[in-house]
């Protein structure tokens, strides 16, 4: 399955959750699905929940089903528990650690920085957002990124506050990955427990 191209806020509403990762914009009074039956309450299938769970994670951090899938298969080989595996392997994803670090509104527009190589992970220029980010990294800014609007107005206000696993050195424009993410720092509501068990029988 490609990554999603189309309307943030459409997708956000139709999973009745503000995705941060997805977008900066708020549900406000219209926290319901789109569409002319959205206001209907409608009562979902178990398998229904599950899904929906599962679109939260594939929405949030930006990925494809094939990368779902891949990380829940190494999840389920860690001796924690799975959910709470996948959980904290999403959140060190460095796109998702640029993210978090404010250098970007959202985790698409942290990727396309990964991607355009305006960010150097301990030192050295990377363009690869699925790289795993151990405690002890730092990620910096490339000097030629400090002049990008979209960075300037994401350093001056985040778009979420800055967690507690990282620290922000405001001067040099670089973060350092200080612990594991835990799973309930994730920011926005997650039954991982109904995704472990919507792959379980799929992997």
């Amino acid at each position: 399955m490609s990554r999603y191209t189309g309307p943030r806020l459409k997708v956000m509403r139709a999973l009745g959750t503000e995705l941060p990762g997805l977008s900066r914009k708020s549900l406000g009074e219209r926290n319901y699905p789109p569409g002319q039956h959205g206001q209907k309450q409608s009562r979902k299938s178990d398998y229904g929940k599950k899904l929906q769970e599962k679109q939260k994670l594939r929405f949030n951090y930006g990925l494809g089903e094939r990368q779902i899938q891949k990380l829940f298969a190494e999840a389920k080989t860690s001796k924690m528990p799975t959910g709470e595996k996948l959980l904290e392997l999403l959140e060190r994803r460095l796109d998702n650690f640029v993210f978090r670090a404010g250098f970007a509104p959202n985790a698409v527009a942290a990727r396309q920085l990964v991607r355009h190589r305006h960010i150097t992970l301990n030192g050295k220029v990377v363009n690869i957002p699925s790289i795993r980010v151990n405690p002890g990294d730092e990620i910096a800014l490339r000097e030629r990124a400090l002049g990008i609007p979209m960075v300037v107005e994401s350093l001056a206000q985040p778009a979420l506050e800055r967690p507690e696993w990282l620290s922000f050195e405001d001067t040099g424009k670089k973060a350092r990955l200080t612990r594991v993410p835990a799973a309930d720092e994730v920011p926005f509501p997650i039954n991982v427990q109904q995704v472990v068990e919507y792959y379980a029988v799929l992997i």
